[in-house]
């Protein structure tokens, strides 16, 4: 295929996969930092096509295009899809801080998913220790996603890791894979031995994987700091880390001065020993632990909550949550998250909720109020370390240290409708479990002032 064809083909299918992202991931966080990755490769090869740019063919077929179409058919295969290229930091053996983008995060923050766009035979060779200088095997970056999801637990659980090859992995890859506790999604392949008399040159996979060389002219830099034209999927500093040429221990591959000849791995892409596609079963068992905000057990026993909604008071808050249970009302989806869980709330909160109650509360909000209490199990404050760590602010108070730390201590799951506090203590690098709500306030002792809607 002549190079004209090539550019045609690669710009076609940058513009359908541009096409694609913007619809099918609409609204999810970091869509737009896709899409505008999309764009730089777009423009680069529009640059090319102009004649701005002089590339090898070579490289038409190197671009981030092939990573970038791996990400957008994972998004598509996957449910409740919540992220894509979202940056997380952990903390690496040795306690140094450090990053890596997990391309999409699903299932609700339960699955992380590095989309795999490179061959199998490159794969197989980086990871045997004959890449090149600064290529970073996949079961090594498979070791981080690891380390760095035992530190992003979701709902005290760490998210499954799944690697998705869409060029192919080797057999003996994807078993230590497996072995690691990390999904494969792929075709399987076979692997074969090659042995090569010395001086004899192994034949280069033109189509991955290749480096421009100095002569060539550079292509021009995207939003994320990339070059569009060369495949920064696998490259020099994807996540941050160190660069070394290692194999699966880490060890740096031996020189033998007196070898004779050379034994390569060659993938035998014809040979698929598995298919293993989209969806994955993913088996996330539901923490069974609920702590309960004040926020939430007002909302619990409300009026507005129980259909007296229908009315428009004089305070504009309350006429606005109001209208907002006549369009969705808001005990459904909390009853169906409770359902069979055990509840739990700090004396803080039931302290600070009967106050509430005895000041604002009506007849009928106080006799749910006492049935509601009953249900649940009272404990003692009990903040973990880590709340007690964040710095006081407006949005982080005492009393909210004391309900989302009791939570957080217990391995619970806090049910709130105060996302303000949530949000600060997330700035401070402490993320709790949190099921968050729209609030109800306390309105029938409002009534009697209220008008019919």
């Amino acid at each position: 295929m002549s190079l004209q064809a090539v550019l045609q083909e690669r710009i076609s299918s940058a513009q359908v996969l541009l096409q694609r992202a913007e619809l099918l991931v609409s609204g999810v966080s970091g869509q737009q930092k896709l899409c505008g990755k999309l764009r730089a490769e777009l423009r680069f090869l529009r640059r090319v096509e102009a004649g701005e740019l002089q590339v090898r063919e070579s490289h038409l077929h190197s671009t981030n295009l092939t990573h970038l179409t791996a990400i957008v058919e994972s998004a598509a295969s996957l449910q409740d899809v919540v992220a894509l290229l979202h940056v997380f930091t952990y903390r690496d053996a040795a306690g140094q801080r450090q990053t890596l983008v997990v391309d999409v995060v699903a299932d609700g923050g339960h699955t992380w998913v590095k989309a795999v766009g490179r061959k199998a035979e490159a794969l197989h060779n980086i990871w045997q220790g004959r890449g090149q200088y600064g290529d970073k095997s996949i079961v090594s970056q498979a070791g981080d996603f690891l380390r760095a999801s035992r530190q992003q637990e979701v709902h005290y659980r760490p998210p499954r890791v799944v690697f998705a090859f869409y060029n192919g992995v080797s057999c003996p890859m994807a078993q230590r894979l497996k072995g690691m506790d990390v999904g494969v999604r792929g075709d399987i392949v076979a692997v074969n031995s090659v042995t090569l008399e010395e001086g004899e040159e192994p034949e280069e996979d033109d189509e991955e994987g290749e480096e421009p060389s100095e002569d060539d002219e550079p292509g021009v830099v995207n939003e994320e700091g990339e070059e569009p034209g060369v495949d920064n999927e696998e490259g020099p500093g994807e996540e941050g880390e160190g660069l070394s040429v290692a194999n699966e221990q880490g060890e740096e591959p031996a020189e033998e001065e007196e070898e004779q000849e050379e034994e390569l791995t060659r993938v035998d892409r014809s040979t698929v020993l598995a298919r293993l596609a989209f969806p994955l079963q993913v088996k996330v068992e539901a923490c069974r632990r609920v702590n309960l905000d004040i926020t939430t057990l007002i909302t619990y026993v409300s009026a507005l909550s129980h259909g007296r909604c229908r009315l428009s008071f004089r305070e504009p808050v309350l006429t606005e949550q109001a209208a907002q249970e006549r369009r969705e009302p808001v005990l459904p989806p909390l009853d169906d998250f409770l359902r069979g869980k055990q509840l739990f709330a700090c004396r803080a909160a039931v302290s600070d909720f009967q106050l509430i109650l005895d000041t604002l509360g009506g007849p009928g909000e106080k006799q749910r109020a006492s049935a509601l209490l009953a249900r649940l199990q009272q404990v003692d404050d009990q903040p973990s370390p880590r709340s007690l760590s964040l710095a006081p602010s407006a949005k982080v108070n005492r009393r909210s240290l004391l309900i989302f730390g009791t939570g957080d201590s217990l391995r619970a799951v806090t049910m709130t409708a105060n996302s303000r506090f949530v949000r600060a203590a997330a700035n401070q690098g402490v993320r709790y479990s949190v099921f968050i709500h729209q609030p109800r306030a306390l309105t029938e002792g409002k009534e009697w002032r209220a008008t019919p809607v």
